[in-house]
């Protein structure tokens, strides 16, 4: 998908939400919007968290 496209569409959703449901709703879109995203690229192999969970339990 041409990111220009993913672009508008993801300003689009963000723009209906603060439009209408105010401010605080409009964040929660994009929070939850970001974590699939995220969730989305971990699945597909394109992100790896290793380096950071490896950190965490070196810490400890």
């Amino acid at each position: 998908m041409n990111h220009l496209f993913l672009g508008t569409i993801v300003g689009l959703a963000l723009g209906f939400a603060l439009a209408f449901g105010g401010l605080g709703q409009m964040l929660i879109v994009a929070l939850f919007g970001g974590l699939g995203f995220a969730g989305a690229r971990a699945l597909a192999g394109d992100l790896d968290f290793s380096g950071y969970l490896r950190g965490l339990r070196s810490h400890r």
